[in-house]
């Protein structure tokens, strides 16, 4: 398999001319501009800053905003593509374009009020990374028990609190911040608000220092009396909840083209190693033992890729996706954590090293079963769509 075009689906998930187009663009980008920063990336946790306005030139981080505000115009499919492609080569920048695309962009799109399109989706488009924050020390999987306050003053809201997690917190001006103006109506108090670097009373705090994904910063938000103007409500006060339980869903999908993309990268490396690598006086491509292992890794890459597209083309025809979404960021997590381990076996001794590519991968890949809801809640989601 040559390293510079796309891994060619089998029949079931054969792409359109168009689409394999846009994707082999995103496959040479990766393979050209990131394939040579990986390693340095990851050792030093940080995200090479030259790469991000190649992102913008290159269309990708405004794939769903409209053309007229300067976007691709395009479908959350594109938005797949996109991040498989990128995560064939480092998953760190593929979350960077996924999170930019699959819930701040979508949440632009689907909830923004006029004036707030137009302010900010240009920005998005053109030079503007975006963060999505609802995560904090007491709110994980249980989101909506988050405790950041926004008390009304005036033409503003003032806000008061502490986001943890936030993936893009380094390079993001942009944060959607979901706080509550209302602790006593659960839920129901949550609203959106769109809040940007430099505005007084927040702080972008400490990045994590993480097992996996190390170039992507996650980082602590510091709310301290900061102050937002109303018109920076994004959707309706009270419906923030609405805002982020739909949008997640998207981004579950956008998670699951990012393992996607990791398992399928690591299956590229695997293969080309076993094709090269002799014992016994063979390579070990020739062993049938090593041909099996090669083929179920093949299997559930497909599967993966089946789980993925089939969410997103749903999403995209405006059909019901909740339930095939779940399944989705489900399987492909699993996926690549049991991908990216067999890839690891097969390279042996080299695979337990930084100087090969499959140790990064492996590590990468354990997120994939914790963020944008873990893998007991998407079971849960599951089951009740089984059972209702």
């Amino acid at each position: 398999m040559s390293d510079s075009t796309f891994a060619p689906p089998l029949a079931l998930t054969q792409l359109s001319d168009d689409e394999r187009l846009f994707a082999d663009s995103v496959y040479e980008f990766a393979h050209r501009e990131v394939r040579p920063l990986v390693r340095e990336m990851d050792e030093h946790a940080k995200m090479a800053p030259a790469l991000l306005p190649k992102l913008f030139e290159l269309g990708i981080m405004g794939i769903e905003i409209p053309e007229e505000y300067g976007g691709a115009g395009a479908t959350l499919f594109h938005s797949v593509l996109a991040v498989e492609s990128l995560s064939r080569v480092d998953p760190a920048i593929g979350v960077l374009v996924d999170v930019q695309n699959t819930l701040v962009v979508n949440s632009f799109v689907r909830w923004a009020k006029a004036d707030l399109k137009k302010r900010y989706l240009p920005k998005l488009a053109e030079t503007t990374i975006g963060a999505f924050c609802l995560s904090e020390a007491g709110s994980g999987s249980d989101a909506f028990a988050l405790t950041t306050r926004a008390v009304e003053d005036g033409d503003s809201y003032r806000i008061t609190g502490r986001k943890l997690w936030i993936t893009n917190g380094n390079e993001a001006d942009l944060f959607i911040t979901f706080a509550t103006v209302n602790p006593d109506a659960g839920y129901k108090g949550i609203t959106a608000f769109v809040v940007e670097r430099g505005t007084p009373g927040f702080t972008v705090g400490r990045k994590e220092d993480k097992l996996g994904i190390r170039a992507s910063s996650t980082c602590e938000l510091l709310f301290e009396d900061c102050r937002v103007p109303k018109a920076n409500v994004l959707g309706e006060v009270g419906k923030g909840y609405k805002v982020a339980i739909e949008t997640l869903n998207e981004g579950r999908v956008g998670i699951g083209a990012q393992m996607l993309g990791l398992a399928q990268g690591a299956f590229d490396h695997t293969v080309k190693y076993v094709k090269e690598r002799a014992q016994f006086g063979k390579h070990i491509a020739e062993f049938q033992g090593v041909q099996f292992q090669i083929a179920r890794m093949a299997a559930d890459v497909e599967i993966a890729r089946l789980l993925t597209y089939n969410a997103a083309r749903l999403r995209d025809q405006g059909k019901p996706f909740l339930h095939e979404a779940a399944i989705c960021k489900l399987i492909t997590s699993e996926v690549a954590e049991r991908v990216t381990s067999e890839a690891i076996n097969l390279f042996g001794g080299n695979g337990f090293v930084k100087e090969y590519p499959v140790e990064k991968l492996y590590r990468d890949a354990k997120i994939g079963q914790i963020y944008e809801g873990t893998s007991n809640m998407q079971l849960s989601t599951i089951a009740k769509a089984c059972l209702a």
